[in-house]
């Protein structure tokens, strides 16, 4: 790991506390000079403080480490590039961008207000949107540049009551592929990392039956450093044609996800209609019907 990152300028967003200061803190160590980025707000997105990006700073600068902070909001166009803005000011470059900000407003569908869809939404797909958007003119010119994208098994399988979150989730899985198809011309790579962690995001998973207590002790076990190698791997040279992926990291293992694409096919020549769809089609293709699991189901076994 040390010297992956050297001479290199990374901006992680979220970088206040969780998954984000652990991959700001080995991207330091790696030898890049760090924008700590974080507003500094609740779990749920309200208020701000620069305490978290301050001791992420400490941190840094303890170990040797060169890092300076942002306060600035991700999910506005303006405030995102000043995010940005900071690491041409302090640095003089940007190399690295990590999409890690992030709120939760769980709730079940049917439940979810206006505001819990609105500001999930913001934070975690226009937030990754902005920032991105405002680095791609630097990495443009430089014709170098890396986007690390932290998706989650939510969207990329299903939760129960998450569906703001799922939602933004897989969305940030087609913006990073988007950006690795537009962008490749230009030497930009751009990959996503669902993570698991116990951290501040995940501390308000209900634990009131023995199934969400057991849920909720493996997550404990996956502290969030286990995270943060393949967030340095995927923005150092070290990653020179990995673009357009979805890994996944769990505690030791690591996951390379698929896209969906299609598995089976059926045609007529005459053309359908409903009917021939409901007496033909469906039942030819319910064997590769997706099925209604969540992602605590998909990994049921114990992380290793």
């Amino acid at each position: 790991m040390a010297g992956m990152m050297d001479g290199k300028v990374a901006v992680v967003t979220g970088a206040g506390g969780g998954i984000g200061r652990e991959i700001a803190l080995m991207m330091a160590a790696a030898g890049a000079r760090v924008i700590v980025a974080d507003i500094g707000a609740t779990l749920t997105g309200e208020g701000g403080s620069t305490t978290p990006a301050e001791q992420t700073k400490a941190l840094i600068e303890q170990r040797g480490g060169a890092a300076e902070i942002c306060t600035e909001s991700v999910a506005a166009w303006g405030s995102a590039r000043k995010i940005i803005q900071a690491a041409l000011d302090h640095y003089g470059r940007i190399d690295a961008v990590v999409n890690n900000a992030g709120i939760l407003r769980d709730g079940i569908f049917h439940k979810m207000t206006e505001d819990d869809w609105l500001s999930v939404i913001s934070v975690h797909l226009n937030g990754s949107f902005f920032v991105s958007r405002a680095a791609a003119e630097h990495y443009r010119k430089q014709e170098s540049g890396t986007y690390v994208h932290m998706s989650s098994t939510s969207g990329v399988i299903g939760n129960v009551g998450q569906a703001n979150y799922a939602a933004a989730k897989l969305g940030i899985t087609a913006l990073s592929k988007s950006i690795a198809l537009d962008m490749a011309r230009y030497n930009v790579r751009s990959n996503c990392i669902t993570p698991f962690a116990w951290s501040r995001m995940t501390s308000s998973i209900p634990t009131t039956t023995p199934e969400q207590k057991a849920a909720v002790e493996k997550l404990q076990k996956m502290t969030p450093d286990k995270n943060a190698p393949m967030a340095v791997f995927l923005s150092s040279d070290a990653a020179a044609g990995v673009s357009g992926q979805v890994f996944g990291t769990r505690m030791n293992e690591i996951y390379l996800f698929s896209a969906p694409r299609p598995i089976r096919m059926i045609q007529n020549a005459e053309g359908w209609t409903p009917e021939s769809i409901a007496a033909i089609a469906a039942p030819a293709l319910k064997a590769g019907f997706m099925p209604l699991d969540t992602s605590e189901e998909v990994f049921g076994w114990d992380p290793v």
